[in-house]
């Protein structure tokens, strides 16, 4: 289901407490794959954390449009287990948006091809802070979503999202 958000006022939520966003940067490929896999059931996204690994790859090499990094962000948590000796955060989730979706019927506007959030870090603010934040509310935003997916629809609508 493709859903459009048009220009409209949206208020920006900020982080839940210990949270902190940013954008994104290439170093962040590695742990932002292992998050991604761990965001879905097993074979959702992909079948294996190095396959994750490498669509995030993908993902910052333009396979599914130019990422935008600047417009993309990550979420970050001190306090859970690292990913890397060299740091003590952690990446619990992700808004990845592209200039434009490189599918035929995708709108010419921002395109968000990824909003997750680790399975252990759910319900508590962080997918609205990255979806509110990631682009400004002047600026028109488009996503595909599973029509099953009623609390990400419901998440969606309630920022001002419609069908496309």
């Amino acid at each position: 289901m493709l859903l459009i958000r048009p220009p409209t006022p949206v208020d920006a939520c900020g982080p839940p407490p210990g949270i902190t966003l940013r954008p994104p940067t290439p170093e962040d490929i590695e742990p932002l794959g292992r998050t991604y896999f761990a965001s879905y059931p097993p074979g959702v996204a992909c079948a294996t954390e190095p396959e994750a690994i490498e669509d995030i790859r993908l993902t910052y090499a333009g396979e599914y449009g130019v990422l935008d990094l600047r417009g993309s962000r990550l979420a970050i948590a001190p306090e859970y287990p690292s990913d890397s000796a060299s740091t003590s955060t952690s990446i619990v989730g992700a808004a990845l948006v592209v200039e434009r979706g490189p599918w035929s019927d995708a709108p010419d506007c921002p395109f968000l091809i990824e909003l997750f959030t680790l399975p252990t870090h759910r319900r508590q603010g962080i997918a609205q802070a990255l979806l509110t934040t990631c682009l400004p509310p002047s600026t028109s935003l488009a996503l595909r979503v599973r029509e099953d997916n009623t609390p990400a629809i419901t998440l969606y609508e309630r920022f001002g999202f419609q069908p496309g």
